[in-house]
């Protein structure tokens, strides 16, 4: 059964890196771990901060698509590292999302260790670090 968490206004949304659940990575405050991803785009460079600095998370998401900010060359290998990191202290740093994950394995899954699958616009390091 796919759980689908792309709003942040549905049930799962918390789930999303739209979500309004800062995390403290690098020694910098980042309001969502959408922030923190598209910022590490630009690591060590003056666009990631202006990210950082971005009003909403659709607006980093934005800016870190925008190709006229230099990528950093090694993206494409760490970008997965990037999530993960990320993804983990929003879990680390807020109890209620460590609540609704537990919550959804009882829910929907006898066996918490089973891998489970997630709505195409998530990928599986999710159902990962939940059941890890």
């Amino acid at each position: 059964m796919p759980i689908y968490f792309y709003s942040t206004r549905d049930n799962y949304g918390c789930f999303s890196n739209f979500s309004a659940h800062g995390i403290t990575l690098q020694g910098k405050w980042w309001p969502t771990s959408e922030h923190y991803f598209q910022a590490q785009k630009f690591a060590g460079t003056e666009h990631e901060e202006h990210v950082r600095l971005a009003k909403t998370p659709k607006q980093a998401a934005e800016m870190g698509r925008q190709r006229s900010r230099p990528l950093r060359a090694e993206w494409e290998q760490i970008k997965d590292d990037v999530m993960r990191e990320a993804v983990l202290e929003k879990f680390r740093t807020h109890l209620d999302i460590q609540r609704s994950c537990f919550r959804l394995a009882m829910k929907h899954w006898s066996k918490p260790r089973a891998m489970i699958t997630i709505g195409a616009a998530a990928r599986t390091e999710l159902a990962k670090i939940c059941w890890a």
